[in-house]
């Protein structure tokens, strides 16, 4: 059953999306403080202890002495490369750091490893490289466990962060993922924005401009706390499934977010129809694999776009399990695309569970 908010609260939700118009997707910018504040200010629910943001007050390593010109893309790497809990010491001022490479996390430098921003910070890939990369079954990166593929650490969370101007494109072996690429471990995003990022063009299971992410510990949620994906028309993220993120076989818990302006510009699906490359499906959100849920709450996902299916959201269960759970958000706006057999904007098998309470979906 649907319930929809009042008119109030729409529009205090719709405003505190952004809805300004930013720059042309592809291009850099120039100024990322004028994007959209993180997260959905005006968004009801509560967040359990271990979806907030992580204690810093202590770090093992620290970016920067005190001057921007001391917060290096170089710099930013040799911390990530040693792990634990990192800080930034930029001056008082925002700054934006310029990668040209990923940062890269060592799978023996956790089992905490914590990125924080402190508000100020902005990592770029100057438009030509992913920014953030953690591997659990990549042996460059240390096997710790003989089933790397469910290991409880590396435990990441980025917070108090903006990415930006990310392109995977130029990755072979790890494709998608243009800002973030997890796989294993634990992982959690908070109070972070995603501007501008890209991934591959085409593919049927390529995916995730803002994050891409596979194998959790136990199955257990991706975590996704007071976040902004696009926000506003020009900050968007576009990539060829999953405009704002893309995972398989992984769960994900969103509170509070935002998720608006973002594309999926494959063609064709997956599997990919004849003729076609495969993709544009999962606008927002880009769901495949087995026994994986989708739980939204107090989340605004609107005016994004796919040429395939799932202008808002792409949530497929190869095995027909789990379920998507929808409370106090709002899903309107987003465009294009068929298959909605069930509620429009969202497209999934007939048989899996979509549970909606004190919510709009128009």
């Amino acid at each position: 059953m649907r319930r929809a908010w009042s008119v109030g609260i729409l529009a205090t939700l719709v405003l505190a999306c952004g809805g300004g118009s930013g720059v042309d997707a592809g291009n850099p910018l120039t100024n990322p403080d004028d994007g959209p504040a993180a997260g959905n200010p005006a968004a009801p629910c509560a967040i359990p202890p271990e979806a907030g943001p992580e204690d810093v007050s202590s770090p093992d390593n620290v970016v920067g002495d005190g001057t921007p010109a001391s917060c290096t893309g170089e710099a930013f790497i040799d911390a990530v490369a040693l792990g634990g809990v990192i800080t930034f010491d930029c001056g008082p001022d925002p700054v934006v750091i310029t990668l040209d490479r990923p940062a890269k996390i060592f799978n023996d430098t956790g089992p905490r490893i914590v990125i924080d921003g402190g508000g100020l910070v902005t990592l770029s890939g100057g438009g030509t490289t992913r920014i953030l990369y953690m591997n659990t079954c990549d042996e460059n990166q240390v096997w710790t466990t003989s089933h790397c593929q469910n290991q409880d650490s590396p435990q990441l969370t980025v917070q108090n962060l903006t990415f930006i101007d990310a392109d995977s494109r130029g990755e072979t072996e790890y494709d998608g993922g243009g800002a973030i690429w997890v796989r294993g471990g634990r992982f959690k995003v908070v109070n972070s924005r995603f501007f501008n990022n890209v991934c591959a063009d085409v593919g049927p299971d390529v995916g995730g401009a803002g994050i891409r992410v596979f194998s959790q510990f136990e199955g257990r949620p991706v975590y996704v706390t007071n976040s902004t994906f696009g926000g506003a028309d020009g900050f968007g993220n576009t990539c060829s499934n999953g405009g704002g993120i893309s995972s398989i076989n992984v769960s994900w818990t969103i509170l509070n977010s935002v998720f608006s302006y973002n594309h999926a510009i494959g063609n064709g699906g997956n599997p990919a129809e004849s003729g076609t490359p495969g993709g544009g499906s999962g606008g927002a959100i880009y769901n495949d694999g087995n026994t994986m849920t989708l739980s939204i709450c107090g989340t605004l996902i609107q005016n994004n776009d796919v040429v395939a299916y799932g202008s808002a959201i792409f949530f497929v269960s190869n095995d027909h399990s789990g379920d998507v759970r929808i409370d106090k958000s709002i899903i309107t706006g987003n465009r294009g695309g068929s298959w909605y057999p069930t509620y429009p904007q969202i497209s999934g098998h007939a048989d899996t569970p979509i549970v909606v309470t004190d919510s709009t979906i128009e």
